[in-house]
């Protein structure tokens, strides 16, 4: 049975709704709703075409909405997201129905919540078509492929290519905590996606020299403006489903006051809001003004366009010659049956379910925990089915669990270093026992309290140092106990 799910697909009947008043996008939600309920008590030839009718009729009132001044475009893409998921599931329903057959041909995914199967996205094209779409807009027809954003497509499919691949499997496995707030706010996928690799290469935990923080970056005071708290010692901007909330709330706020131009938001969001704004006027520039652009840093002209090409990427792969690799990123947990760290469970969990290893996905799913603290049996983790196959395989017993333990607990001893202090090592004795070890790229606490056989902790404490990102930067000297081991 075919279904219709277009805009287009009536043209008889069309009138003008560009004057339509909001409450129509209401009245034509309820009538799909009745329309839908009908076909799906196994209505006729009859009940389709109203089902069909009763959708165009749906997206027209949408789309005259969204360009009238004063519409309450979240609530429009809300009704037209409520209406695409009815669909879904009544397509699955009616299909299962009529014939095995048809079910073969749908590759039914669980579980919306509610118990409902669903097919999956890309299986509807109206659900497809709607995931690309930036207030109401077709993101295809957004994005303006210039010189600038041709030069960002070069760099990500060039030396960049790794960080854009490294993103989007990380991105996978964190697909359901973010996808559907972006979804419920009827934001493009893409941008999403866009966002997250150019922000944070899809590391939870990434912090920047200027102290922004998360997935998606924000600095401590606007995270703060956002409701992202560090209730009970934990900081929310690395929790991947408050970040991506505070982003929309942001974007929002700036598609509203830069009238839905992509650049501009893009551009509020990593070069502060009052600059763009006195330099957009509102939004009577555009981003790629000279006015605008020229007058922005060097740091926000590169950020607009790598994002928008990072999202055209997710788009059109194909057309690139990029080859995203499918993961089976079904949530699951487990619950430890012996005390680890996230260090021990890369160590035996090994590449058993994927051939890059699972640190990045334990520590992105695992927000709260740190690395190299062993966490107690009987704690849940959260992670992927396939990570917790690996664990079940690899790390409740046998040579790769014992040898995760033996090295973990091994530690560089102390007096190793020593000789190279009197040369160029950027470590030296200190006061009281103590010793100082000055900061060079790539290093991060961990790390140098393991160098120097101590716990993270006790090398914060004496700097003053806070979990639960231990922010320190090049050059700093710190002061490193003598905790070593013998």
């Amino acid at each position: 049975m075919m279904i219709l799910l277009g805009a287009c697909a009536a043209d008889g009947g069309k009138r003008d709704l560009a004057a339509a008043p909001a409450h129509e996008v209401d009245n034509a939600a309820m009538a799909f709703e009745r329309a839908l309920e009908a076909w799906h008590r196994g209505g006729n030839e009859d009940a389709e075409a109203k089902l069909t009718q009763a959708r165009t009729a749906l997206d027209t009132a949408i789309a005259a909405c969204l360009g009238r001044r004063g519409c309450d475009a979240s609530a429009a893409l809300q009704a037209q997201s409520r209406a695409l998921e009815r669909m879904q599931v009544a397509l699955v329903g009616r299909r299962s129905a009529d014939s095995a057959e048809a079910d073969a041909d749908i590759d039914v995914v669980a579980d919306t919540g509610t118990g409902t199967a669903v097919a999956p996205l890309e299986q509807i094209p109206e659900v497809a078509r709607s995931v690309a779409l930036l207030k109401g807009r077709k993101l295809d027809e957004v994005i303006q492929l210039n010189e600038a954003v041709k030069a960002s497509l070069e760099e990500w499919l060039t030396w960049m290519r790794p960080n854009l691949l490294d993103a989007h499997e990380h991105y996978q496995y964190l697909r359901h905590r973010m996808w559907p707030v972006y979804e419920q706010a009827g934001l493009p996928e893409a941008l999403l996606f866009g966002m997250v690799a150019k922000e944070s290469g899809g590391k939870v935990h990434a912090v920047s020299r200027a102290g922004a923080a998360g997935l998606l970056q924000f600095m401590p005071a606007t995270a703060a403006r956002f409701g992202l708290s560090r209730a009970s010692g934990f900081d929310e901007r690395f929790d991947a489903r408050r970040i991506t909330e505070a982003n929309v709330a942001f974007l929002n706020d700036q598609f509203r006051v830069f009238n839905n131009d992509l650049e501009l938001a893009l551009a509020a969001y990593n070069g502060g809001e009052g600059r763009v704004g006195r330099l957009a006027g509102g939004s009577q520039r555009r981003f790629w003004d000279a006015p605008v652009y020229n007058a922005l840093p060097p740091e926000t002209r590169e950020y607009v366009p790598m994002v928008i090409a990072a999202a055209w990427l997710f788009l059109h792969p194909d057309d690139y010659g990029v080859v995203f690799p499918k993961f089976d990123a079904t949530p699951a947990t487990i619950t430890l049956e012996h005390t680890a760290s996230i260090n021990e469970l890369a160590v035996c969990m090994g590449q058993f379910g994927n051939p890059r290893g699972w640190f990045r996905t334990l520590r992105n799913l695992n927000p709260r925990t740190e690395a190299d603290v062993r966490i107690p049996a009987g704690t849940v983790l959260d992670m992927p089915k396939a990570a917790a196959d690996a664990y079940s395989a690899r790390c409740r017993s046998g040579l790769l669990a014992q040898r995760s333990v033996e090295l973990h607990d091994a530690r560089k001893p102390v007096g190793a270093m020593l000789p190279m202090v009197s040369s160029r090592s950027s470590t030296r004795p200190g006061a009281r026992g103590t010793q100082t070890h000055l900061v060079r790229k790539g290093e991060t606490l961990h790390a140098i309290a393991r160098r120097f056989g101590c716990g993270v902790g006790s090398v914060a404490a004496a700097n003053g140092l806070r979990a639960p990102n231990y922010m320190i930067r090049v050059g700093q000297r710190l002061n490193v106990p003598s905790c070593g081991r013998a």
